[in-house]
């Protein structure tokens, strides 16, 4: 699996100091990170693109219309996974996440949503960045129990 990283504003920018600091304290070397703009060619073979904000979905949406069904603001994927349960046994990440986008509009995007939004703490103090990194762990775990049941509770 390959993990990668990209924003709308910056290109080439290491990562913040506060963000670095506090993502070494949970085991995570940020120091090489550079951000990168998201665009059609990072997206064409993505299996999943997770925003963060829903303007940052939008932003993908309209750089490749086609990663639509496999393209959610963390938060929301969360939510609705929550709502439609774990991945069965033998189903595919592609099926659940048909099963999860089911009745999505893309007129949802339109604006900010605290129910979709993880507040970017940029510029913002060292416990505003604590506190968005807890909530990503928290998000991240719930997302990883929804898609890989029997990893998350071997890892538990």
């Amino acid at each position: 699996m390959h993990v990668g990283s990209a924003g709308l504003r910056f290109n080439g920018e290491p990562a913040s100091a506060n963000g670095v600091d506090v993502l070494a304290e949970r085991g995570l070397d940020l120091s090489t990170h550079r951000s990168r703009i998201v665009d059609r060619d990072l997206l064409g073979d993505t299996d999943l693109a997770l925003a963060m904000a829903r303007e940052h979905l939008r932003e993908a949406v309209l750089a490749l219309p086609d990663i639509w069904p496999r393209a959610f603001t963390l938060k929301e994927l969360v939510r609705r996974g929550e709502m439609i349960g774990q991945r069965a046994p033998g189903e595919s990440v592609d099926a659940w996440l048909a099963r999860a986008g089911q009745g999505r509009n893309r007129a949802d995007l339109l604006g900010a949503s605290l129910d979709d939004d993880v507040e970017d703490p940029i510029g913002l103090s060292r416990s505003d960045y604590q506190k968005t990194a807890d909530e990503l762990t928290d998000l991240i775990d719930r997302l990883v129990y929804l898609l890989w049941p029997a990893a998350a509770e071997e890892s538990a």
